[in-house]
């Protein structure tokens, strides 16, 4: 954040920078968390120099025009915010203030008698069975190839997160116990999750005809731990994936419907759908709270009621003939 000529700009500066400290090292959220919190953080510091309103005297009104502002795109939003965004915005103003009350840096929070906004339970979009079978088979069989189909069997076989996959370490797989330790979960949450026999086979044909190639590209071995390599030797990038999964989904005929994300979807709800536990489930994705995982229950009970409707004989209205 980029303080203001003024004292109150100095020390909410340095009392934003605590907060995301704390976040960080305290409460031990991910870098991707507590950069979303300086995002939302500097555009309120922003909104209130615009404003010339000082935050440590802010009142419940300024929170609300703040939030108004991300509503309708005013300054310094350049564009309307999804409600979910707006949301996102008063969590991390009101956790600032929150925490800037409990280390006696403010004498009021202004977010108190501001109410909460809900948020529109988007379900989460998931493809067919057979498009991520047809997405996991386009990779031909080539030192690059081979990588790319490795990473595609453990991103769906495992449902992980893209930050997880390319965090992967080779020290992380243990392919005989047929499991993998994920140690840079959301939230550094570690957990472990179980190979598939597709999974296995794909990532042990990897080590064995492609890892070693790329890694001597590396310069000085400076990616030696790492599982997945890109094709200079380096880690592979989170844009890496990206931009790979999508040649692919191109390739199978997807379109532009995948992206990582969508392979970890796709992970629970067919897990759901033939019957796992949903704390199971819960589990393997890593959630902290089976609220979070019961999202993926609405597409397979929407998926059950099309296939009821599909199915039996009395499910339909009948046309009538006269």
């Amino acid at each position: 954040m980029h303080p203001d000529a003024s004292p109150a700009g100095d020390r909410f500066t340095d009392a934003v920078d605590q907060f995301l400290s704390h976040l960080h090292f305290e409460k031990g959220l991910s870098p991707n968390t507590v950069a979303a919190y300086r995002r939302d953080l500097v555009a309120f510091g922003r909104f209130c120099r615009s404003a010339v309103i000082d935050p440590f005297d802010a009142d419940g009104g300024d929170i609300t025009a703040y939030l108004e502002a991300a509503r309708d795109g005013l300054p310094p939003f350049e564009k309307a915010l999804a409600r979910s965004s707006v949301a996102r915005a008063l969590v991390a103003v009101r956790s600032l203030y929150r925490f800037m009350l409990r280390e006696e840096l403010t004498v009021s929070d202004p977010t108190s008698k501001v109410g909460a906004i809900s948020r529109s339970r988007s379900i989460p979009k998931a493809i067919p069975l057979e498009d991520v079978e047809a997405l996991i088979e386009s990779p031909p069989d080539s030192l690059l190839g081979l990588r790319d189909r490795a990473m595609l069997e453990v991103l769906y076989g495992g449902g992980l997160r893209i930050s997880e996959l390319i965090g992967l370490d080779v020290d992380d797989v243990d392919l005989s116990a047929g499991v993998m330790s994920i140690r840079s979960g959301k939230g550094s949450k570690g957990r472990v999750v179980p190979f598939g026999t597709q999974a296995r086979k794909a990532t042990s044909a990897y080590q064995t005809r492609t890892r070693a190639t790329l890694l001597k590209r590396s310069p000085q071995g400076s990616a030696r731990g790492a599982l997945f390599l890109n094709a200079r030797g380096g880690r592979l990038s989170r844009q890496g994936c990206w931009k790979i999964l999508k040649g692919y989904a191109v390739q199978a005929g997807l379109g532009d419907k995948v992206s990582p994300h969508t392979l970890r979807h796709s992970f629970a709800t067919h897990m759901l759908d033939r019957g796992a536990d949903i704390r199971v489930v819960q589990e393997l994705l890593g959630h902290a709270s089976l609220s979070t995982t019961q999202v993926y229950t609405l597409v397979s009970d929407r998926r059950l009621k099309e296939v009821y409707l599909a199915s039996h004989p009395r499910a339909k209205r009948r046309v009538r003939s006269d």
